[in-house]
């Protein structure tokens, strides 16, 4: 009989520095917030951040060592504080953004992360566009290049919008699949995260966008909300408010459709249990952190009991 548990197809995450916003820039509670998410055992996979203080960092890759979470880092809180980009097409300012995600790669090995997340830069428009692909699959055999020599560290590339907010080159499925082939073929520590709250962002239906990537190794989705109908809302943007958020684009429904999406793709199962992350924060007055990481777990075990 198939064990139909949700352990048995993912292995379900939270993004740390979104559930607790207060630790985005690397300072703050870190590691007692980080605590908060090791002492929950629905969580199997934990996204952190940079932290700024080298102590603090100690003391979460103790937690984390102990806590037998899979980790992953994303390099976004460096990336966007600092205005980085590793496709832009000054070779300085680029060389910058590379040696910057550099040192988030050494900064994961110190926490102990088997995944790094990487982000595209901005989009230059049309005109420039296949110049700057051609860049950022420089850039990111570098990078994988740098992690292969750190360990067995592998990167992702995490489709973001284009119109709507970060305005990034990947960006469509496309431009991503167009990416993720060039890469593979010289660095197979490479893959590729698709966030299901993107997909309103970037007028693309999972349904239509996931099939384009699915033969890559190495994929992680994301799950998560946003609001992009109503320009005064302080949720407006990729901003990834609560599930069920008045005006979002997510919730139970269509995260349910989602997972029965990756299931019948062959993404997720026995063969295949990626991480899976909720990534979702505290937006407005009355919301508060624990709520909005119980909001999100009732979410994925309604959504997945529906599957």
């Amino acid at each position: 009989m198939e064990d139909f548990s949700i352990y048995s197809y993912m292995k379900p995450g939270i993004v740390h520095f979104k559930a607790f916003p207060e630790v985005a820039r690397g300072e703050g509670p870190y590691v007692e917030t980080l605590k908060k998410i090791a002492e929950d055992d629905f969580f199997t996979a934990v996204e952190v951040g940079m932290v700024k203080d080298v102590k603090v960092r100690n003391e979460a890759r103790k937690l984390l060592e102990v806590s037998h979470l899979e980790v992953c880092y994303a390099t976004q809180p460096k990336v966007l504080t600092n205005k980085l980009n590793i496709n832009s097409l000054d070779k300085k300012e680029r060389e910058k953004a590379v040696d910057a995600i550099k040192s988030c790669i050494d900064e994961a090995m110190d926490l102990g992360a088997s995944w790094v997340r990487l982000i595209s830069g901005k989009d230059p428009g049309d005109d420039k566009r296949d110049e700057a692909k051609k860049v950022i699959i420089d850039s990111i055999k570098e990078l994988c290049e740098y992690a292969a020599e750190q360990g067995d560290l592998k990167l992702t590339l995490k489709i973001f919008d284009r119109d709507i907010d970060k305005c990034a080159l990947i960006g469509h499925f496309k431009d991503a699949r167009d990416v993720a082939v060039e890469v593979y073929k010289e660095r197979k520590n490479f893959g590729l995260l698709a966030d299901l709250s993107h997909f309103p962002l970037l007028d693309e239906k999972p349904e239509d966008a996931i099939p384009i990537i699915k033969d890559f190794p190495l994929l992680h989705f994301h799950i998560g909300n946003c609001l992009f109908r109503d320009r005064r809302h302080p949720a407006y943007g990729d901003l990834q408010p609560r599930f069920g958020i008045p005006g979002g684009e997510i919730d139970t429904p269509q995260v349910r459709d989602y997972f029965r999406l990756l299931k019948n793709l062959g993404l997720i199962g026995q063969e295949k249990k990626p991480v899976v992350s909720a990534e979702v924060r505290p937006l407005l007055a009355e919301e508060y952190s624990e709520i909005i990481i119980a909001n999100a777990k009732r979410v994925i075990k309604e959504a997945w009991a529906e599957v």
